[in-house]
């Protein structure tokens, strides 16, 4: 069972599994092109690529989204990071995915109109994953110079190949998380979704 692996074989089987979803893989390499300041690929597209490996279904099925984050706190304007969009746009053209890219230093500066509560600025991308409505979601993923996948997983590995959705109640409100895990249930019935607190 893929949640019982020794954490030395979890990244590695990690990379194993998402390498069967050939769009993120084409978005890996791509983004590492556009060399954004800290990126990840990071969310949904990561954690359901697992879910579905895991519970035999085409790998890509089902992903609403593929979320870029990057993080560059010298131009906190839209116009910059329009810019950084823009170019994504065009370098993902081509591919059957919606990639969302997203400056995560500048969440702070719509994130309570969006979702009631504030937040503070984020000092790293790291830390807006950190921030996810469920800890299983708090992952990234992304290829360095020498190709070799860096894996962010701060809350490890075990819930994502196990199939739990754990909530994380630092910041998102109740009503995302609940959200979020009620759309999941009907993509992925087999999900033990834990209680918010």
């Amino acid at each position: 069972m893929l949640g019982r692996l020794p954490v030395d074989e979890q990244v590695e089987t990690l990379r194993a599994t998402l390498a069967r979803n050939e769009i993120l893989v084409e978005l890996l390499g791509r983004a590492a092109k556009l060399d954004l300041p800290g990126w990840y690929l990071t969310a949904g597209c990561v954690i359901q690529t697992v879910w579905n490996v895991v519970t035999g279904r085409p790998p890509a099925e089902g992903i609403k989204d593929y979320d870029l984050f990057y993080f560059d706190d010298t131009d906190l304007g839209w116009d910059a990071e329009n810019e950084v969009i823009q170019t994504g746009e065009r370098a993902f053209a081509d591919l059957p995915a919606l990639v969302e890219i997203r400056n995560e230093a500048r969440v702070h500066l719509w994130y309570e109109d969006h979702f009631g509560v504030p937040c503070t600025p984020y000092t790293s991308t790291e830390a807006a994953i950190d921030s996810f409505a469920a800890t299983t979601c708090c992952l990234g993923i992304r290829l360095e110079n020498d190709d070799k996948w860096r894996v962010y997983a701060p809350h490890g590995l075990a819930d994502v190949f196990n199939l739990v959705v754990r909530p994380n109640p630092v910041l998102a409100p109740r009503g995302v998380y609940e959200s979020k895990t009620r759309r999941w249930r009907e993509q992925w019935p087999g999900l033990t979704i834990l209680p918010w607190p």
